[in-house]
């Protein structure tokens, strides 16, 4: 099995750590979610979700994500 997690290309932004800056796929993201590939895109594709596009490829970042998880659970 591929973990994709794991082969995602990691940068180093302003001094981030590695894991901060780690750029996710979609797929990533919906597993790191728990929710379907389709609902990713669509909150990408609505600015919902913090995302960048790249041709015709979505990418996220880790650091992102939690901020943007964290700040979903905070509104509740």
């Amino acid at each position: 099995m591929n973990d994709a997690i794991t082969a995602t290309t990691k940068v180093n932004l302003d001094g981030a750590s590695p894991s901060d800056s780690e750029i996710l796929t979609v797929l990533d993201v919906a597993r790191f979610l728990r929710v379907p590939k389709s609902t990713v895109y669509k909150l990408a594709r609505l600015g919902q979700l913090p995302a960048s596009k790249i041709g015709k490829h979505w990418r996220f970042l880790r650091r992102d994500i939690h901020d943007w998880m964290h700040n979903r659970t905070q509104q509740s």
